[in-house]
């Protein structure tokens, strides 16, 4: 790899999925105040997503929802309100 072509700040960071709970160790630029303890014992700071390729249909072939906003139930809501209006 060339020498002096990432920024500073680029270092090892834990990205943790929120569905799954699959974590990975991977080199980032992002900015994290939370810290966790990797594998080789050694503390990474950690980055909470709430989806990746553990839990994203296209890669799992499994159809989940991933609602943490509250979009659904706020759609059937408003669907059964229309049914009876």
């Amino acid at each position: 790899m060339k020498s002096d072509i990432h920024p500073d700040n680029y270092r090892k960071v834990i990205f943790e999925d929120a569905t799954s709970g699959e974590r990975f160790l991977i080199g980032s630029t992002i900015q994290s105040d939370e810290v966790a303890v990797w594998a080789d014992k050694k503390e990474y700071p950690m980055v909470k997503v709430e989806i990746s390729s553990a839990s994203h249909p296209f890669y799992t072939g499994k159809e989940t929802v991933v609602d943490t906003a509250g979009r659904v139930e706020k759609f059937k809501r408003r669907a059964a309100a229309a049914k009876k209006g």
